[in-house]
């Protein structure tokens, strides 16, 4: 069975993001991104009233969810929809793909499993702060102001 995994979220190390109010989340990965090219699947642990990342969507890549436990809402720029333990969101590439998670509940964590796919490099809008990355698989990230676009042949 090389290279075929077979685990489960408890078997896997948590990787706990709080940089930034009102983001916080716990990430277990099933796929580490060093060693696969084509999907990244892991877990997600919401604590209470936190988001998991800030709106946003894929020029290449769409992402699943798969809602575990708990109860949340999946933010879009048009719509919030309640999400619960047994739902499936599938968020495609593109702008109408653009999502968020919201944990919703005083007490209760949000856990989910997070398919996505891999095309490199990926282009990552985020509507609300007028930002874009650059995410180039298992090499780097970089996010830019969308209002600092330079002519194509400025300093040439």
């Amino acid at each position: 069975m090389s290279g075929i995994i077979i685990t489960s979220q408890k078997k896997l190390v948590a990787h706990h993001k709080d940089e930034h109010e009102p983001y916080e989340y716990y990430k277990y990965e099933v796929t580490p991104r060093r060693d696969f090219s084509q999907a990244y699947i892991c877990f997600y642990e919401i604590p209470p009233q936190k988001y998991n990342y800030p709106i946003h969507y894929h020029d290449f890549n769409t992402e699943a969810f798969y809602i575990i436990s708990g109860e949340g809402l999946l933010i879009t720029e048009d719509d919030t929809s309640p999400i619960k333990a047994g739902d499936i969101v599938v968020c495609p590439s593109g702008k109408e793909g653009g999502h968020q998670l919201f944990n919703s509940s005083s007490t209760q964590l949000l856990t989910y499993i997070d398919f996505d796919t891999i095309h490199s490099p990926d282009v990552v809008h985020y509507p609300h702060s007028q930002k874009i990355g650059i995410i180039q698989h298992n090499v780097s990230s970089q996010f830019y102001k969308e209002e600092d676009q330079a002519d194509y042949y400025e300093g040439e």
